[in-house]
């Protein structure tokens, strides 16, 4: 008999690293996670420590490694991450230079805006699909290399790297021998051409980024190299690499133009796969990379939310409404069907995402009356992750001009049946839920799977059957007219700048 064949899979996240073996039934077969500390130095600011994101990914890795049977072959690693967070290193030492500037940050918001008023964000977007926004990798750089002590001049002099959390581990387990990174995180740090496939020159001086510190790009199934045996105790290849979403979009089996997936993780991160023709928004939704195989890219359509999970862990954590989130399912029953009692919130607790991309944006609560208890603030934290997806529908629609009817749903919030059923009430739009919502890690394990030869095509990832749990739009019209009402009223109050008028229309 056969020993039994695992692939790694490596999810690096905004809260938490864990590592996930799958084996070749696509069931988990062993996982460990550990969660690491998020640091704010001051408004705004969202930093990790890039030794602590290091030291739990090889801790959880090592967990599954040794927690699997003697017998077990570890066929290889595919790699998923947190996004545009920016880590910039020594080339020599590995030593990062300064914290892991993440996604969520926005303390290169005022440099974001000038750049804007100079005329440059029509470029940028032409070349990259991205607005020019604090969230993504080139600006984070830029205020590394000249807000560190010397750190420009070690750039300049070749002595400094950069790179997405992806490079970052890749390096490290790979004991320093490859610098790389794949074509989904390059498409998000707003120096990477999508429609040339390179590093762009003129983006490079625009945020004042030597180009010796960069990555070299590969396709999201590739050879990233070997792990190091005296870094992790094992030599495996590394196989696979994708941005979280994009991994999310693979493991969802969206390989067809017009189906979408939407992640419910510490945000929401709506993604279509658009074919192989990039679509431009008009609706401020992002052009992006969905996955590239054999040099052949297939582009998407993304829209950002910042805050989903991350509000509830704000409920949990400061005000201290609920001591675990197993407390929401009965607090959600307690506020009775179709009545949010006019409480609304707006989590622009780091600005708001598409389709506003209003940086300076915070958050909001209105509606509060006597009335108003703990319930309703629960209830409005995850009514509001699923209005700000309605946001995202009606943008996606109107920009690929396709009827969306399903979002197939993944993350720790989609376990929610409550949440799921209001999501799909309120978008319309049936929403499917695969039985296994570990799909980030799943798609990465995909990819790896692809480089290995274990499967040949993405063809071979749609017969693999899943269990869908389906939640079906059942809510009466006039109710929803009027919460999508209440809505808008409240993020008109919370932007600092006009409502765009096509955002949030029902």
């Amino acid at each position: 008999m056969a020993n039994p064949t695992v692939i790694l899979a490596i999810d690096q996240g905004t809260t938490s690293s864990r590592t996930l073996a799958f084996d070749q039934g696509w069931q988990i077969a062993a996982r460990a996670q550990q969660s690491f500390e998020q640091h704010f130095p001051n408004d705004g600011w969202v930093e990790h420590d890039p030794s602590e994101i290091w030291a739990t990914t090889l801790s959880t890795c090592q967990q599954v490694i040794v927690g699997l049977p003697a017998n077990t072959h570890i066929a290889g690693i595919g790699i998923t991450n947190q996004r545009e967070t920016t880590v910039v290193w020594d080339r020599t030492t590995g030593e990062p230079v300064y914290n892991a500037i993440v996604w969520q940050d926005r303390r290169t918001a005022n440099f974001c805006d000038q750049l804007k008023k100079q005329g440059h964000e029509p470029g940028v977007t032409a070349k990259t699909g991205l607005l020019l926004d604090p969230y993504f990798s080139a600006s984070k750089i830029r205020w590394i290399l000249e807000n560190v002590d010397n750190a420009r001049q070690r750039a300049d002099a070749g002595e400094l790297v950069f790179g997405t959390i992806d490079s970052y581990l890749v390096w490290n387990l790979t004991g320093g021998k490859f610098h790389a990174t794949d074509a989904t995180n390059a498409s998000r740090t707003m120096l990477y051409n999508i429609h040339s496939g390179q590093w762009d020159e003129e983006l490079l001086e625009l945020f004042s980024v030597p180009a010796s510190m960069l990555p070299e790009v590969k396709n999201c199934a590739d050879d990233f190299g070997v792990t190091d045996e005296d870094v992790i105790g094992i030599a495996l290849p590394i196989a696979g690499v994708a941005g979280d979403q994009q991994a999310a979009l693979v493991g969802q089996a969206c390989f067809e133009p017009g189906m979408t997936k939407s992640t419910y993780g510490t945000g929401c991160f709506m993604v279509m796969n658009t074919g192989t023709r990039p679509v431009q928004s008009t609706h401020k939704l992002l052009t992006t990379i969905g996955y590239q195989l054999d040099g052949e890219t297939t582009y998407a359509l993304e829209g950002s939310i910042f805050n989903a999970g991350t509000t509830i862990q704000w409920m949990r954590d400061k005000l201290g409404l609920i001591d675990s989130t197993s407390e929401i399912h009965g607090l959600l029953d307690e506020t009775g069907p179709g009545d949010n009692s006019g409480v609304y919130l707006v989590p622009a607790f780091t600005g708001l995402g598409a389709p506003h991309w209003d940086a300076q944006a915070r958050g909001i609560l209105t509606g509060i009356t006597r009335d108003t208890g703990r319930e309703h603030l629960v209830r409005a934290a995850i009514e509001s992750v699923c209005y700000q997806t309605h946001d995202l529908v009606e943008a996606m629609v109107s920009d690929h001009i396709v009827e969306l009817r399903e979002i197939r749903v993944d993350g720790g919030m989609a376990v929610n049946n409550w949440m799921m059923q209001f999501l799909a009430d309120i978008t319309q739009v049936t929403v499917q839920r695969p039985e296994i919502t570990e799909t980030t890690a799943l798609g990465a394990a995909y990819l790896a799977a692809l480089q290995l030869g274990i499967y040949s095509s993405l063809e071979d990832f749609e017969l693999i059957e899943k269990e869908m749990v389906t939640f079906s739009p059942g809510m009466e019209s006039g109710n929803r007219e009027k919460c999508i009402s209440g809505w808008q009223r409240a993020v008109g109050k919370a932007l600092t700048g006009p409502i765009p008028a096509e955002a949030g229309t029902s």
